[in-house]
């Protein structure tokens, strides 16, 4: 599936429709190049979940933890840019932060992953012209909600 995100409020509004359909234990999996939108989307995704401060990237700290009652779900935001090797993931411990939760994840591959996954939602964010596109691949467990038909 295709979706066209020509502007802010668009990808605001994809978010939205990505928060409404999570469900604790899914992963997010946000890929694409410098640039691509995989932090703005991951934000619209937390703000539409509830939370209504301010969200850091997690570049440099790799990992920001957001739990209820400031989100519906216990959500981990995790940025993998700076994993030289997927073993690293384990190493900080992200199966402990997983339990439980939903798993925003940027830059996947640098953690090994997460396509395999039943749950895993997978986004690849490309620019175009003005806005950028959306290629979007659900696991199993997506299939039959509403954002994946």
């Amino acid at each position: 599936m295709t979706v066209d995100l020509p502007d802010l409020a668009a990808m605001e509004r994809f978010g939205a429709a990505i928060a409404a359909a999570l469900r604790a234990g899914d992963v997010v999996a946000l890929s694409g190049g410098l640039g691509a939108g995989k932090t703005t989307l991951a934000r619209a995704i937390i703000a539409a979940l509830g939370h209504g401060g301010e969200i850091p990237s997690p570049s440099f700290a790799i990992i920001e933890l957001y739990e209820p009652p400031a989100v519906r779900l216990p959500l981990v935001h995790a940025d993998f840019y700076r994993l030289s090797d997927p073993a690293e993931a384990g190493e900080i411990g992200l199966d402990d932060y997983r339990q439980g939760a939903v798993l925003l994840a940027e830059w996947p591959d640098h953690a090994g992953g997460f396509a395999h996954e039943a749950g895993c939602l997978s986004i690849a964010l490309e620019v175009a012209e003005d806005g950028r596109i959306a290629i979007v691949e659900p696991g199993a467990d997506w299939l039959g909600r509403p954002l994946c038909p």
